[in-house]
């Protein structure tokens, strides 16, 4: 039996539609900006690799829908996350006001989601996922995005008090960010890999060689998951 250790971080960015989520994560990971706006429907995710100090890590960067209608997918997204990013528009005030609900909603699924089903075949890699152990020492990272528009002229939230919403939930750190303009977007993601980091699920994942022939009486038995 062989073992391959890989780092995995999950990351879940969560805001309402239309803030610039999408937008954030394909000029992180792609380079790339579009003006046009396509609303994401349910949830995608991108992938980039980075070195954090010594060690090579996979970046897993999940885009959740915005829409209401599409919330209630989000458990099975939630689940195994390391990191979660909150995104608003500061010239959108609503969206700053619904940050509450997406911080509160999150800790709340991912604190009574059960655990993944662990089916321990032994041709395939078992990954498992935990709940969080401390839902109140999760952590978060808020990103104040669209800084660009109007020169500035349009923006209604303050710096002054995002940063005294993100003091109120613990101290959480916070950028103020422009994907068009890609402005702050790297050091928002490596402080979201590092936080990230510091909370993975390391994942141990075993590789068996499948035999030339499995016996009858076998291929009744195994994981009914």
């Amino acid at each position: 039996m062989s073992v391959r250790r890989r780092t995995l971080l999950k990351v879940i960015v969560l805001g309402d539609s239309g803030v610039g989520k999408t937008s954030l994560m394909n000029q992180y990971v792609h380079n790339k900006f579009s003006q046009q706006y396509k609303a994401t429907i349910g949830a995608d995710f991108v992938t980039k690799e980075l070195q954090i100090d010594d060690k090579l890590v996979t970046l897993q960067i999940w885009d959740t829908a915005g829409q209401e209608r599409f919330q209630s997918l989000g458990v099975a997204f939630y689940r195994g996350a390391d990191c979660c990013v909150l995104v608003y528009d500061v010239n959108v005030m609503r969206s700053f006001d619904s940050l509450e609900n997406w911080h509160d909603e999150f800790l709340k699924q991912v604190s009574s989601s059960p655990p993944s089903p662990n089916c321990s075949s032994s041709s395939v890699p078992v990954v498992v996922y935990a709940n969080p152990a401390d839902p109140k020492s999760f952590p978060f990272i808020l990103l104040g995005n669209k800084i660009d528009v109007d020169g500035g002229n349009s923006r209604v939230v303050s710096e002054k008090k995002a940063k005294e919403w993100c003091a109120a939930k613990g101290n959480i750190p916070y950028f103020e960010t422009s994907a068009k303009e890609d402005y702050n977007v790297d050091p928002a993601f490596l402080c979201i890999a590092k936080a990230a980091l510091a909370n993975e699920h390391e994942q141990d994942i075993y590789f068996q060689s499948i035999p030339d022939a499995v016996p009858e009486s076998e291929q009744r038995g195994g994981c009914a998951c």
